[in-house]
């Protein structure tokens, strides 16, 4: 788990807290969650108290911390078949830069619902299976250096591997985490090659965070290998661009190959290809990631 300041983590307490309803956590397993110690929780639930959240304690072996429902807002209602379909949905991407907040996400889900939806659920979800195909996972501490690059937006100095073993030392600005069947990808300017490239980041041996020197405005193309289109997830969160021309009352969503918008599908075809993706030796290659 990365590093929390207080702050975040407070407020990530009040959500965890939310989640487990009135079942509560003991001190220790909040401090197991936020990998803290028991002491730093306890002072973080004493400053929430202070500031007039409202917070239940037990005492006793079956004792700890819960929220006081009739206090906090109420929770949302998730029917079986949303429920299944969350679950489903987050099944298909365990990478390790979501695991734990999918779970989180989950767990949230399961602690709102009615016992008889939540059996509900699992019966609709019992009846999926989902292929899996197994990829080498990157390192979890470079996972977490990468994504936290591409979302703040700094450069990065990286240790590569190609898919010859050759190892090349290199400054690349992130632009985006490629999440795929044979991999995970990072998608980045390389100022050794200047120019967009794709990086494998199980092949990322060392990350070190370096500045990003300004070069002006720069639109980064969306990488799209050839014969796939690249998911947006992004679009998930705007329900307004589900519908063509943004409009939420009228039409259906544009399925067409020459659509203009790639925020009614969610679905992004550009000319920036980034080359087939192929096996070799055990891996899967982008083909403009080597070089």
């Amino acid at each position: 788990m990365r590093p929390v300041n207080r702050m975040d983590r407070l407020y990530a307490l009040v959500e965890e807290l939310r989640a487990a309803g009135a079942r509560g956590r003991t001190a220790r397993q909040l401090a197991d969650v936020f990998e803290v110690s028991v002491r730093t929780i306890e002072r973080d639930l004493s400053a929430l108290g202070q500031a007039g959240v409202p917070l239940a304690t037990r005492t006793g072996r079956a004792g700890g911390y819960s929220l006081d429902r009739s206090m906090s807002l109420p929770p949302l209602n998730f029917t079986p078949g949303e429920a299944a379909a969350v679950a489903v949905a987050l099944s298909q991407s365990p990478h390790v830069l979501f695991g734990r907040d999918s779970r989180s996400a989950l767990q949230k889900i399961v602690a709102a619902m009615p016992d008889r939806a939540l059996e509900e659920a699992r019966a609709t979800a019992g009846k999926v299976r989902l292929l899996v195909q197994p990829v080498a996972d990157p390192d979890a501490g470079v996972a977490e250096a990468v994504w936290a690059a591409v979302r703040e937006g700094h450069g990065l100095r990286i240790c590569y591997t190609d898919v010859g073993g050759v190892e090349t030392v290199r400054v690349v600005e992130p632009q985006h985490v490629v999440l795929g069947p044979n991999g995970s990808y990072l998608t980045a300017y390389c100022r050794l090659r200047g120019e967009d490239r794709v990086f494998r980041m199980d092949r990322i041996l060392r990350v070190e965070r370096v500045p990003t020197e300004p070069r002006g405005h720069r639109v980064s193309p969306e990488p799209v290998a050839d014969g796939h289109q690249t998911k947006l997830p992004a679009s998930a969160l705007c329900p307004e661009a589900w519908l063509p021309d943004g409009n939420p009352t009228t039409g259906s969503p544009s399925t067409g190959e020459n659509s203009s918008r790639n925020t009614d599908t969610g679905l992004s075809r550009t000319t920036g290809s980034v080359g087939p993706a192929r096996r070799g030796g055990g891996h899967a290659q982008l083909t403009r990631s080597h070089s």
